[in-house]
């Protein structure tokens, strides 16, 4: 595959990328994930204006994009952790570089 295509497509490894980071609280829930593994109370704690819905809603897309696991340690009561997946770190440099540029378009857009 060389790049190029005449019509965006759902198969087109950018689109791939571009849905897994969709949505508007994604990143913040990623970030949070590249200081550690943390578990679901850490991470509702860590971003308090985001609803529990949304978090789930972010949890469950970025697992099914297979960005982020999660593991159930059983006991009472049960601890449910999350991590980034060997993908997860890679979009680590992605992000970076995304907050870098859009701090230089911030002032033109």
């Amino acid at each position: 595959m060389d790049g190029r295509t005449l019509e965006p497509h759902h198969d087109c490894p950018v689109e791939v990328a571009l849905e897994a980071l969709k949505g508007r609280w994604t990143t913040l829930v990623l970030r949070e994930l590249m200081h550690g593994d943390k578990s679901y109370g850490a991470l509702s704690q860590s971003l308090p204006k985001l609803s529990d819905k949304v978090l789930t809603d972010v949890l469950t897309h970025l697992r099914k994009c297979g960005v982020v696991s999660r593991t159930v340690f059983r006991g009472f009561p049960n601890r449910t952790l999350y991590r980034l997946t060997a993908t997860g770190w890679e979009i680590r440099p992605l992000l970076i570089e995304l907050y870098r540029t859009g701090l230089r378009m911030r002032k033109s857009c």
